[in-house]
């Protein structure tokens, strides 16, 4: 006996619609407010002259946005085809799972690539910069 022999189908679809809905909405929030906040931030450095490094900031935090909320709208999907999935319905999930995972995986190049470029000018900057010659260059020979 499953779960939705004793709680009856139609019920568990439409407990299951709601969670769906919910777990959509919570997806389609967190890519919303990553792009509200990746404005905003974008307007208080777009005008500044500190090169590309604030530029690769806010395009890496919009990204590990991007990736959350893509992460939860293929969890609702597969929440969508929980409860009594037919043939089409799976093969829907498999087109749509499959392009967000190659979306997620892109993005996910992009943030290391952004982090790595984040490290490099950090270290870039926190290298000393002297005059001085290399050791022994001005010794006198004994």
């Amino acid at each position: 006996m499953s779960l939705a022999d004793g709680f009856g189908e139609h019920n568990l679809e439409d407990v299951v619609s709601v969670l769906v809905r919910l777990v959509e909405a919570a997806g389609a929030a967190i890519i919303f407010v990553g792009a509200v906040i990746a404005f905003v931030r974008f307007l208080l450095v777009a005008f500044r002259r500190e090169g590309m490094d604030p530029f690769a900031r806010l395009r890496l935090d919009l990204g590990r946005f991007l990736v959350l909320g893509l992460e939860f709208q293929l969890a609702a999907d597969i929440l969508r085809t929980a409860v009594a999935p037919n043939f089409t319905e799976l093969a829907q999930l498999a087109t749509v799972a499959a392009i967000r995972t190659a979306l997620n995986f892109f993005l996910g190049l992009e943030i290391k690539e952004e982090t790595a470029l984040i490290r490099a000018d950090k270290a870039a900057a926190a290298a000393p910069v002297t005059g001085a010659a290399p050791p022994g260059a001005g010794a006198k020979p004994p």
